[in-house]
C-alpha cells in the first residue's frame, strides 16, 4: 500500500506486464476436460465452436462459439430491457453490417439454454435485426452467471436497476444455494442494494437515492442463511417504506408553504438521519423571515417523536 497526501492509503499500482499470460500461451496448452465436454454440448445443440483459449489475465479457459439465437436468453434476475438502447444498438450494428462484440454466456443445466449475464441488449438488437445466431464467449463455470453487476458494463446501471438485479438474484439463489448471506458478497456487492431492491419491488417510484447514503453506512451483510436474511430485509424495507410515506407527507407540506426545489426530499431525509446525532424525526416549518429581506429559501427542522430504522 502507498500513503497518499492526506495520510490515507491507496492500492499499489501493478508493474507493467507483470500479470497473466503472454499472447503465445493463450491457446498453447491442451484444454481441460470441462472445456472438451462443453465443446461437445455446444455442437450437439446446433452451435459451432470457433476456438478455445485461456483469458490473458487469469488464465481461465473459455470457448468462443456461435450459438443458435433461440438458445440464448438473459439471466432470470437481469434488469429490465431498455427499448431505446436496443434500438440504438440495432441501428449501429445494421449500419456496420457486422456483429463484433460477443456476449458472455453460461450454459444453464436447469434450463438447457445459455444465460447471458452480459449482453441482454446486444442479444435483443440481433434478434430485432432478424439474426439466426450470435457469437458468445461461453464460460464453463455456471456461477459466473451470478456476477451480473461486475460483468454488465454495456449500459450503465442506475441505482434502481442495480438494486432490482441484486434482489432478484438473491431470491433466485434461495432455492439453489441457501448459504449465509455474507458469503455472497462478491455477487451482491453492497448490502444496501438488497434492502433497496425490496423497496423498489413494492414501490416502483421509490426514491432510493435519498436513502442510499444512510443505508450504505449502516447496512452489513448478514450471517444468517439467505432465506432468513431476506425475511429480515423485508422487515427493514417495510420500515423504510413507512418512513418514506412520512417523508413524502413532509415534502408535500413544504411545497404547500411555497418551497420549490428538486432537493426537498433529500433535505428532509438528511434532517431525520439518526447518524447526524438525533434519533428523532421531523416537523417542518419555514425559517423565520428576516426583517427587510426577501423571503428565505431555507427551512428549519424541529424534532417530533419517531423511531429510527430497526
Amino acid at each position: 500500500m502507498v500513503k497518499t497526501a492526506k495520510g490515507g492509503r491507496r492500492k499499489k499500482q501493478p508493474e507493467p506486464k507483470s500479470r497473466g499470460l503472454g499472447a503465445t500461451r493463450l491457446a498453447s496448452a491442451s484444454p481441460p476436460q470441462a472445456i472438451e465436454q462443453l465443446r461437445q454440448v455446444i455442437e450437439m445443440e446446433g452451435g459451432s465452436v470457433l476456438g478455445a483459449y485461456r483469458d490473458p489475465l487469469g488464465g481461465n479457459w473459455q470457448v468462443l462459439a456461435g450459438l443458435p439465437i433461440d438458445l440464448v436468453e438473459p439471466t432470470p434476475f437481469q434488469r429490465d430491457l431498455s427499448e431505446a438502447h436496443v434500438k440504438r444498438l440495432a441501428t449501429a450494428i445494421d449500419k456496420l453490417d457486422r456483429y463484433l462484440d460477443p456476449v458472455v454466456a453460461v450454459r444453464s443445466e436447469t434450463t438447457g439454454t445459455y444465460w447471458t449475464p452480459n449482453g441482454y441488449h446486444r442479444l435483443a438488437a440481433v434478434r430485432a435485426l432478424g439474426g439466426k445466431s450470435i457469437t458468445a464467449l461461453v464460460v464453463p463455470e455456471e456461477e459466473i452467471a451470478r456476477r451480473i453487476l461486475a460483468l454488465n458494463t454495456e449500459k450503465a446501471h442506475n441505482l434502481r436497476e442495480r438494486a432490482l438485479e441484486v434482489i432478484r438474484l438473491a431470491e433466485g439463489l434461495v432455492e439453489l444455494d441457501d448459504r449465509p448471506e455474507r458469503e455472497f458478497e462478491a455477487e451482491f456487492e453492497e448490502p444496501a442494494l438488497l434492502t433497496l431492491g425490496l423497496c423498489y419491488q413494492e414501490k416502483g417510484r421509490f426514491s432510493g437515492g435519498a436513502y442510499q447514503p444512510v443505508l450504505k453506512r449502516v447496512e452489513k451483510f448478514l450471517g444468517a442463511r439467505l432465506s432468513a436474511a431476506l425475511d429480515k430485509r423485508r422487515a427493514r424495507a417495510a420500515r423504510i417504506l413507512e418512513i418514506d410515506d412520512a417523508v413524502n407527507s413532509a415534502v408535500a407540506t413544504l411545497k404547500e408553504r411555497g418551497f420549490r426545489s428538486p432537493y426537498l426530499k433529500a433535505f428532509v431525509v438528511a434532517r431525520i438521519n439518526p447518524l447526524r446525532g438525533s434519533t428523532r424525526c421531523v416537523a417542518l416549518r419555514p425559517a423565520p423571515r428576516p426583517a427587510s429581506t426577501r423571503p428565505s429559501t431555507r427551512c428549519c427542522v424541529r424534532s417530533s417523536g419517531s423511531t429510527p430504522l430497526g
